[in-house]
């Protein structure tokens, strides 16, 4: 159990509705509502299968994924590029990390949305395409890769 719901406002149930996030205690959990039982789920259970998800398709094209990362922080070095292959080996581990809201608020702006099924299990990650990051304000791209 965690006290941060690292995806706070991100969450989506199956019918397309916001998921609420609350405390059972110091517990946070994301509120499903399940014909109007409303269901506490825990979220760090949610969070896990999430950065796992991430994991996996970051993992499916690492060296790319490392290279952009890489690019994005204007190095290149040995050291840095071990640091980021191990946060991206230990991805799935870091679920009590608070995602910004500005962050998280601008994941929501362009459409990203995860959704899970009244028992808490991911169903699908929509994400919008972003192979031009360009055209995002303030982030300005990658450059050539």
């Amino acid at each position: 159990m965690t006290r941060i719901a690292m995806f706070e406002n991100l969450i989506y149930d199956e019918k397309g509705r916001p998921v609420e996030t609350g405390w059972v205690g110091p517990d946070a959990c994301y509120i499903v509502d399940d014909d109007g039982f409303l269901r506490h789920i825990d979220a760090a259970d949610v969070d896990k299968q999430v950065l796992r998800f991430f994991k996996e398709q970051v993992m499916a094209d690492k060296e790319t994924a490392i290279r952009a990362m890489l690019q994005m922080m204007g190095k290149d070095d040995i050291f840095t590029k071990t640091a980021l292959e191990y946060q991206i080996a230990h991805m799935d581990e870091n679920v009590n990390q608070m995602i910004p809201p500005q962050a998280r608020e601008l994941l929501r702006s362009l459409g990203f949305k995860i959704i899970i099924d009244v028992q808490g299990n991911l169903i699908d990650v929509q994400a919008p395409d972003i192979s031009d990051l360009g055209d995002i304000p303030g982030l300005g791209g990658f450059g050539e890769m």
